[in-house]
């Protein structure tokens, strides 16, 4: 089969290997689409992401979806938590202490022809939902888990500060959860009137001095009541923090470059600030796949670019260049 391979910063090199083996609890898995996420350009640009390192040549690839050797398609989960841990047992395998995750650290992901992986982990989807749209589960697990930690309201107030994938269905999302109002930014222009286009009532260049005091101004003083941040920058987390009134909530999904992120104690203090980091998701792809399948969530529109498994360099650089939204490769 075939296989791409990041074997340094900005090194990825197409293989011939042998096909996997499914071992106990496993099936195999044609490959048909995966989608290239933030943190795939972590490794891609730098060769690590936060602590961990590439210390072995890596399939990256964690949104997925394919076909079982039977012919059952599937979505695929690329977390596989150890469901004994405290954390599992807890409900909370997302922190699972022992995560095995495709396309990170050791474990190779989904840019290759076929995979073994656990059946836990497979989702069956239904006619009406595409290879690309299996794909983009994952991310919309990330900003359903995201919304989640919101705890919104209908009538709320809410900010999305970055408006990439997750940050535009974190917009389909909170619009579903009854808001009055959403308000978007982003440094890139075609980002922001793709927030218009999704739901946001408001949105704003990153860089529009008037930004914060319009949110303010539309709120009569009192700024939004949850702040969404999914962009990985300061400036976005600033933007989050400033925005959001007086006992609010601070939700970071973003994954910064540099492994920090910080916020004026001050402000977050005075305020009484609630703030919450997102760590992957939960059980969330049977949630995704009726909210995908009913028409309630749009992921289809997001996909801008298309690239054969040959052509993964040339995807990898169009997404880094944050050309588009979702660069999809189809295997």
């Amino acid at each position: 089969m075939k296989s791409v391979r990041l074997h340094g910063a900005g090194d990825l090199r197409i293989h011939d290997e042998p096909n996997p083996v499914a071992g106990q609890s496993e099936k195999l898995i044609r490959i048909k689409s995966v989608g290239i996420c933030g943190s795939d350009l972590h490794w891609f640009s730098q060769g690590e992401i936060g602590d961990a390192q590439l210390n072995q040549p890596l399939v990256l690839g964690h949104e997925f979806a394919g076909v079982t050797e039977a012919g059952q398609r599937v979505a695929v989960d690329p977390a596989i938590p150890c469901r004994h841990c405290e954390f599992c047992e807890q409900g909370h395998p997302n922190l699972c202490e022992h995560m095995i995750f495709a396309g990170h650290g050791k474990t190779d992901g989904a840019l290759r022809e076929w995979m073994a992986w656990n059946e836990k982990s497979l989702f069956p989807i239904p006619d009406s939902i595409s290879d690309e749209d299996g794909a983009m589960l994952e991310p919309l697990g990330v900003a359903i888990h995201t919304v989640d930690l919101g705890k919104l309201k209908a009538g709320m107030t809410v900010g999305v500060f970055g408006c990439g994938p997750i940050g535009l269905m974190i917009i389909q999302m909170a619009k579903l959860s009854g808001v009055a109002s959403i308000f978007a930014t982003d440094k890139l222009m075609h980002r922001v009137e793709s927030a218009k286009s999704f739901g946001a009532s408001r949105a704003f260049m990153s860089g529009d001095s008037d930004r914060l005091s319009e949110i303010r101004a539309a709120t009569n003083g009192r700024g939004v009541d949850v702040s969404f941040e999914a962009a990985g920058v300061q400036d976005a987390v600033d933007d989050a923090v400033a925005a959001v009134r007086a006992g609010g909530k601070v939700v970071l999904a973003g994954i910064p470059d540099d492994d920090k992120t910080s916020f004026s104690a001050s402000i977050a203090r005075r305020k009484g600030l609630t703030i919450k980091l997102v760590r992957r998701m939960k059980h969330t792809y049977p949630r995704a796949i009726e909210l995908v399948s009913k028409g309630l969530v749009d992921v289809r529109s997001i996909v801008t670019h298309r690239f054969p498994l040959a052509e993964a360099s040339e995807a990898f650089r169009v997404a880094e260049q944050r050309e588009g939204l979702k660069i999809m490769i189809e295997v």
